[in-house]
């Protein structure tokens, strides 16, 4: 049983720091139901914003404004620290080791669709309340390609067929049957995998691809830099440009905007808009190139934030910005390669100022910048720290526009609602934040943050090695760090705290195996 001691310990690590949104509170509520703009990044690291990092190389002013009007959140975190797993626990308000094969990444045409038939979505759970829902960019959580005789292509169904020979057996006349649209979005432009990295380099328009890859990738013509790494042989539509996919996914979406304002301004609209930046290769559009003194990565960044700029242009141009929750995040941290280069050439850190990348279950691999905008319900300037999820937008949406959600949907969802619109009462909205990783999970308390493996397996490469830390705890079978005292986890306290390391292991086993995270609801 733990000391009186502890339990108090562990209760006042739950509280919020000064500088909550508690303390600029409004009276103010929603009327109605919002149009929402998510916004995803892919592997855009918490130090690579100006407004997150006042070290970094790269501007970022449209970022930094939203941030400014809007509310930022210091303590978010990624569901997982690589990419498919934290979109399906985005997209479905439950955590990605829930599923079968939940860790799983794809690649290329890899199925099928992990999120299973008849699962309450974000998207539908939205379209229930009378949203038009649009997904435009990467999907990444599983899609059917099927044969000439209608039958799936997957690894067990033609096994050892990969890359380029896989593409080859699709027939692209046939419908994709468990994509964005058979998920609870309206429509969907983008992609079936990582975009600029994947074998198959095409857009889907809904459930097929109307211009089917005709031609093998030319590597010769993609531009030669470090950075370029990362983009696998594969085969490529005519239409598909890879320095200029962003920019197709800026003008798609965009052009959703307009439609819906045009069509059906009178119904709210959710647009999940994820980006293929910054994800290696880092191939920004020829309209970025040197716009940085931070290279093509810089550039790549500096990208994204243009594109975020032109998003807000547009909902203000069409009269909706005032109407509009717009939030920003990324997948997941920054990756291993891209940091070394970026310390070493540029002086820049996208982990900032935390230890670890993309992959690792330290900070730097999952701690992300969060970013809300909804003008007259949440107050400028305001810098939370609450820990939140990803995996939390689902309940907070559904609680925005009014749903009630089921027990056996977002499972592992919180709502923080109350902290967007200046009600936080200073109670952590989660007592507990888990991460999944390749080296095992992470679960949060507070200031408290428990490893289950009990040493660091790395990744391979020579930037990863140079991360790498001296054990400070030889013979322990978990790792514990107070991120108060400790922010870069440096200090192992497993043998110094066992009680806390004891309570929060059990807590991390019982969270695994109970299906749930979030209380029942009523």
């Amino acid at each position: 049983m733990l000391s009186r001691t502890v339990i108090a310990l562990l209760l006042s690590s739950c509280a919020i720091p000064e500088g909550s949104a508690q303390s600029e509170s409004r009276e103010t509520q929603p009327a109605g139901r919002p149009n929402i703009v998510f916004i995803l990044a892919d592997d855009l690291g918490y130090g690579d914003l100006a407004c997150y990092n006042p070290t970094s190389k790269i501007p970022t002013p449209n970022l930094d404004r939203l941030a400014a009007e809007g509310m930022q959140f210091l303590d978010a975190h990624s569901p997982a620290t690589v990419c498919s797993p934290t979109r399906l626990s985005l997209l479905t308000g439950r955590h990605s080791f829930r599923f079968r094969g939940g860790g799983r990444v794809f690649v290329g045409i890899g199925g099928p669709c992990q999120i299973e038939e008849g699962r309450l979505t974000l998207p539908q759970m939205l379209r229930d309340r009378g949203y038009t829902t649009a997904a435009v960019g990467k999907w990444h959580v599983g899609l059917t390609f099927s044969d000439k005789q209608g039958a799936a292509i997957t690894r067990q169904s033609y096994p050892g067929v990969k890359g380029v020979e896989r593409i080859q057996l699709v027939d692209f006349s046939r419908r994709i049957p468990d994509g964005p649209v058979d998920r609870g979005f309206d429509s969907f432009f983008g992609t079936a995998c990582c975009p600029t990295t994947d074998t198959l380099y095409s857009y889907i328009v809904d459930d097929k691809i109307p211009n089917p890859p005709t031609k093998k990738k030319d590597p010769s013509l993609l531009p030669k830099h470090f950075y370029g790494l990362d983009c696998r042989a594969g085969m490529q539509s005519d239409d598909f440009d890879h320095e200029e996919v962003d920019m197709v996914f800026l003008r798609k979406s965009q052009a959703f905007l307009r439609n819906h304002v045009k069509t059906e301004k009178d119904k709210p609209f959710f647009l999940y808009h994820a980006m293929q930046a910054v994800h290696l290769p880092s191939f920004p559009a020829q309209r970025f190139h040197g716009k940085t003194k931070a290279g093509p990565h810089g550039d790549f960044i500096f990208e994204v934030d243009f594109i975020v700029g032109e998003l807000m242009k547009t909902l203000k141009e069409l009269g909706v910005a005032d109407d509009t929750l717009v939030m920003f995040s990324s997948d997941n941290g920054p990756e291993s390669p891209t940091v070394w280069h970026m310390r070493k050439e540029h002086e820049h850190d996208g982990s900032h100022p935390w230890r670890g990348v993309k992959r690792e279950v330290w900070e730097g691999g999952h701690r992300v910048p969060l970013i809300a905008h909804w003008p007259g319900h949440i107050q400028a300037g305001v810098k939370s720290r609450q820990t939140i999820s990803l995996v939390d937008v689902m309940a907070t949406l559904g609680a925005i526009a009014g749903a009630e959600l089921p027990n056996d949907a977002a499972e592992d969802s919180f709502d923080f609602k109350h902290v967007l619109l200046g009600k936080d009462d200073g109670q952590p909205v989660r007592a507990f934040t888990m991460q999944a990783s390749w080296q095992g999970l992470s679960i949060r308390h507070g200031k408290w943050k428990y490893l289950e493996k009990p040493y660091e397996r790395g990744q391979k490469g020579k930037w990863v090695q140079s991360f790498l830390l001296p054990d400070t705890a030889p013979g322990h079978k978990g790792q514990l760090y107070d991120l108060e005292a400790d922010p870069g986890e440096t200090t192992n306290l497993y043998f110094e705290e066992p009680e806390i390391a004891k309570m929060l292991s059990e807590e991390l086993v019982q969270n695994k195996s109970s299906g749930r995270s979030a209380p029942v609801r009523k």
